[in-house]
């Protein structure tokens, strides 16, 4: 069983995208009876009930046709990629390789608020220039309106792409198995019967689909590496690096990737005149570097760290921190993660660096 197999049917991230459904003022004559008559909606209507009564006065919905009012600069439209395919295969993969990319990502967006997104990300003044929104059977009757939504994304000359995740019948099986959960549409069925109504509907989309990925036999490295290869454009993927300094006596960093440990370096708490100081101090960096072999080492695992980000990079992994630890984060630790980190930076990784147990003594 792949980590393919395993991630993408669990319970979905649900992400509130934040956009607002507006009302037209116009047309007020021809709906005024439907609106009079209309029952009044309560808190504990779902979703799907509102959406339904929302069609059936379709003129009241604006979908986000006010990109033009609101003379935005064809420019200043974002790049949109709509995501979408078959449950468990491997859309929430897809998505996140595209938000490590740089992409603002809406998760189960109603097909209807996808002109709205894109219109609020044109107003953004070029902080938000590409979305990714992920469409798929879990927004039921929202799923209709995609058709109009993408006509509607036309006339306004918005550049998008869909991606289509697809997969066999075995795989699909395999995968929902693997995790113990029902397909979406199974209803009283079997899984087999869910993805034969999955496949029903998505017939068409599938059929406008820019790019089809079948990831029956990748995994989620595999998926990412071609995800990447479509959307990383000519540089490679960044690798963001986070280098953080810890006391052993304070207990291991829990999200630490690699961790190097100091203490084979003499401790300048021993030394009356460094120990109030911390390892940003110059006169302590010094002492720590001038100890036999502190350079070898800075040098040593700079090269290694080169070699390792290259495999991160081509299995797809885009952030590691590296802890480097000594007796109790001051010293030590403190000046080889100033020392280290500016090695990354130099070499054009993007490097934080965070001094977990400095000043906890």
């Amino acid at each position: 069983m792949t980590e393919n197999e395993r991630e993408e049917p669990v319970a979905p991230r649900t992400t509130d995208a934040g956009t607002d459904v507006s009302h037209t003022a116009g047309t007020e004559a021809s709906h005024k009876e439907a609106r009079e008559n209309r029952p009044q909606r309560t808190a504990a209507d779902t979703a799907g009930e509102a959406d339904e009564a929302e069609q059936k006065d379709g003129a009241e919905v604006d979908t986000g046709t006010t990109i033009e009012k609101a003379g935005v600069p064809e420019a200043a439209i974002p790049e949109l990629v709509i995501i979408s395919g078959m449950s468990g295969a491997g859309r929430s993969t897809a998505a996140k390789c595209l938000e490590d990319l740089g992409w603002f990502v809406v998760d189960n967006l109603p097909p209807a608020l996808i002109p709205t997104m894109v219109e609020l990300g044109a107003r953004s003044q070029g902080n938000v220039a590409r979305i990714a929104v992920v469409v798929d059977v879990r927004g039921r009757r929202f799923f209709d309106n995609l058709r109009e939504s993408l006509a509607d994304l036309e006339t306004k000359h918005v550049t998008r792409r869909i991606v289509f995740l697809e997969s066999s019948d075995d795989a699909l099986v395999r995968r929902f198995e693997g995790v113990r959960r029902p397909h979406p549409l199974q209803g009283d069925g079997r899984i087999v019967d869910g993805i034969a109504a999955e496949r029903e509907l998505l017939r068409e989309l599938r059929g406008d689909a820019d790019l089809v990925i079948d990831t029956s036999s990748l995994n989620v490295h595999e998926l990412r590496a071609k995800m990447d290869a479509q959307f990383a454009g000519e540089e490679e993927p960044e690798l963001r690096a986070t280098v953080m300094s810890f006391g052993f006596k304070y207990g291991l960093p829990v999200d630490a990737d690699l961790v190097v440990d100091m203490r084979f370096l003499p401790n300048p708490h021993w030394v009356p005149e460094l120990r109030q100081y911390t390892g940003l101090n110059e006169e302590v960096a010094a002492y720590v570097f001038n100890q036999p072999g502190a350079k070898e080492f800075l040098d040593r695992y700079a090269e290694l760290l080169r070699l390792i980000q290259t495999g991160y990079r081509r299995e797809g992994k885009r952030y590691v921190t590296i802890a480097v630890g000594c007796t109790g984060g001051k010293h030590r630790s403190v000046a080889m993660s100033e020392k280290l980190a500016a090695r990354l930076v130099s070499e054009g990784v993007e490097t934080v660096v965070v001094h977990r147990d400095m000043g906890r003594e």
